[in-house]
Formats: structure tokens, sequence, C-alpha cells
């Protein structure tokens, strides 16, 4: 066994029941956007919190114990995604990310921002032109420290 069948265990379950995301986040207690990425195997739970996501979709003690194992962070099985969506991430830093490193260190100093100490909330922008996306990203400054 390992963390990456616990994880397609997850998908498969949450497909077989229809389950939302939101709604699982709803009983860890946590938000949908870190609760998705926990239960997709980019972040560490808790003994309780595992509890909780191994009682939602069925999972042994032995596979709830995968939950509370410190993942390799990074999920993309190539260095350019194919994937379209995750593509047009991938095109975002592309096209702005000089941009928005120019605008980070003008407004803060040398650094960056913290994808440790981050919060991200996704929601549905209702458009008379099609619906948007809006996604909103905030990360604790870490100024780089001389010595």
């Amino acid at each position: 066994m390992s963390r990456l069948e616990v994880t397609e265990k997850i998908v498969a379950t949450k497909v077989a029941k229809g389950l939302k995301w939101a709604d699982v986040a709803r009983k860890v207690g946590l938000s949908k956007e870190w609760t998705t990425a926990a239960c997709l195997g980019q972040m560490t739970l808790t003994a309780e919190q595992a509890q909780v996501v191994g009682e939602i979709f069925g999972l042994t003690d032995a596979e709830q114990k995968w939950l509370m194992v410190v993942p390799y962070k990074g999920s993309l099985p190539t260095a350019v995604p194919s994937d379209p969506l995750i593509y047009r991430f991938h095109e975002l830093v592309s096209v702005y990310g000089t941009t928005f490193k120019e605008l980070i260190h003008e407004e803060f100093g040398d650094g960056i921002m913290s994808a440790i100490d981050f919060r991200m909330d996704l929601k549905r922008e209702p458009h008379a032109a099609g619906d948007r996306v809006n996604i909103v990203m905030s990360g604790k400054f870490l100024p780089y420290k001389t010595y």
C-alpha cells in the first residue's frame, strides 16, 4: 500500500458516493481548498482529521496512517503539465510570473510569498458574458535575510 493508492481510493469513493469537496471539508472542519489538497496527497492530516476522512471514504486504520505521513510535495507527473486546466496555471506563471515577481519585490522587497503560511479561496463569480473563476491566494511574505 502507498499514499498514491490511498489517494486513488479517496477519489474513487468520492465519485462513487457523489461527494463534494466542500462537504468533506465541512466535516473535517477546514477550508475546501486545504482539505482537497490533503485528500489528494499534498498535505499532512492530524490523527483526528485522518479519522474523519477515513470515516467519509471508508479507509482502514492502515490507510488513515498514510494520511498522516508528510507527503512528497508536487504531484504533477511532468515538468509542463498536459492537463488543459493545470496547463493554464503553468501558462499564467510563464506569462505573468515576472510581473508577479516585479510587483511583489517593488511592494515588499527581496523575498518570496510563502506556500506554507498560505491560504486560498476559490469561488464562482457570476458574469453576464460567462461565469468567471475567482481565486484569491494569500501567502506570508518571507524576506531574504542578510548574514
